[in-house]
């Protein structure tokens, strides 16, 4: 290696490539490794992390929660949005890697270290997200990827590797999908899915639900609660966002809700497989939805629903600190300022029902919609709407007509 560097610190997850990279870096950089987690709701996942890091060579570890951040400052903000990525990506591992990048910086300045590393691949989405999430807060840091220059060309290999320095990892051969999960969702890709013409074997893949057939034969209802479009409620019950996204990560799954698999076009311009559990997402998601439809005027709601797009894409390819996501975001909270209400929801094997929705600022007029007699609309104005909205129409057949079109 042409650089040598005194002190690195390693986005560290305790998975397979961040285990292997400990050691790579010392052998190759002759540099100290300092691991840093970030609790992102993973749970077990961070078990014997500490002394599995230091096992494994690193010289301490640092675990930071930041629940409560990523779900108030990255979750929520998406949510109101109403930001999906090609129709369907609940955008789970794109917009953790933003705040798990800006702590990361934090930790390096403290430490005074060199260089920062990571084990997302080159092929990869996650390498650009974690790398333009460092370059907002320290453009000068050098980055070291390992997959991008080493040796190790596949996982097997790492697995060698990791077996040939007695490096403690907990998969196998067997079971070495690619998983990423944090409190918003699991996701799940390599091995069989790789190849799109293979279903994918639920009962062997899926950990925070069922899938639906499985599911119970009644349904459950839930009611959600909002406020200028944060979810503040389940039931009534008043709850913060990270406890809230738990309890309906629960709900949903028992009900098969939220499962997801999909062929994405990847921003470093390939297409991948992947399946996705996203319970309390979908069903948070759906809510918002259903709220913002009795919320929000036609105007609104229509351009809202543009942006939307714009907003995935940002922050699919990593560009949360930007300073068009920061604008779209303003404009986002403007709308919100009325979605307060309750709406509730239908569960019933994998499915979500809409059962009905209230607002304080409902736009919703039924003395107005009603298909019965009423004394405040004049079904007559209509004919002269219909024939000025029309004139463009009529004046263009009239031509044709003249042309012998």
């Amino acid at each position: 290696m042409s650089n040598k560097y005194n002190k690195v610190i390693l986005a560290y997850s305790g998975g397979l490539d961040t285990s292997v990279i400990i050691p790579w870096l010392k052998e190759n950089y002759g540099c100290e490794v300092i691991a840093v987690a970030a609790d992102v709701g993973q749970g077990g996942e961070l078990s014997d992390l500490e002394a599995r890091a230091l096992a494994t060579g690193a010289s301490k570890l640092y675990i930071l929660d930041i629940k409560d951040e990523f779900v108030n400052d990255y979750i929520f903000p998406t949510l109101k949005a109403g930001a999906v990525y090609e129709n369907q990506y609940l955008l789970g591992t794109s917009f953790a890697r933003p705040i798990i990048a800006k702590r990361i910086v934090e930790i390096a300045i403290k430490e005074g270290a060199d260089a920062i590393a990571h084990g997302c691949t080159g092929k990869g989405n996650d390498q650009v997200r974690f790398e333009l999430g460092i370059k907002a807060f320290a453009p000068n840091m050098p980055v070291i990827a390992p997959w991008r220059t080493w040796e190790l060309k596949s996982r097997e290999d790492e697995i060698e590797y990791a077996e040939a320095h007695n490096v403690p990892i907990t998969i196998t051969r067997e079971t070495n999908y690619s998983k990423d999960l944090n409190l918003w969702h699991l996701s799940h890709e390599g091995l069989d899915l790789e190849d799109p013409a293979n279903a994918p074997n639920y009962k062997k893949i899926l950990e925070l639900g069922v899938a639906p057939e499985e599911a119970p034969d009644t349904p459950t209802y839930i009611t959600l609660s909002f406020e200028q479009g944060i979810p503040v409620a389940l039931n009534g019950k008043k709850m913060n966002g990270v406890d809230l996204i738990f309890a309906l990560n629960e709900i949903g799954g028992k009900n098969g809700i939220g499962i997801l698999d999909m062929v994405e076009n990847r921003l470093v311009g390939m297409k991948s497989r992947g399946v996705y559990e996203t319970p309390g997402g979908a069903i948070l998601y759906k809510a918002h939805e259903m709220l913002e439809q009795i919320c929000l005027d036609k105007l609104t709601q229509h351009y809202k629903q543009k942006m939307a797009l714009e907003f995935a894409d940002l922050v699919y390819n990593g560009q949360w600190f930007t300073p068009l996501r920061e604008a779209l975001s303003a404009f986002v909270d403007s709308t919100q300022k009325t979605v307060t209400g309750e709406v509730k929801l239908k569960l019933y094997k994998g499915n979500i029902i809409g059962a009905g929705m209230t607002s304080p600022y409902s736009l919703y007029d039924e003395d107005i919609a009603t298909f019965g007699e009423d004394e405040v609309y004049n079904q007559n104005d209509s004919a002269g709407f219909i024939n000025l909205f029309g004139l463009p129409i009529k004046v263009q057949a009239m031509l044709n007509a003249k042309l012998g079109k």
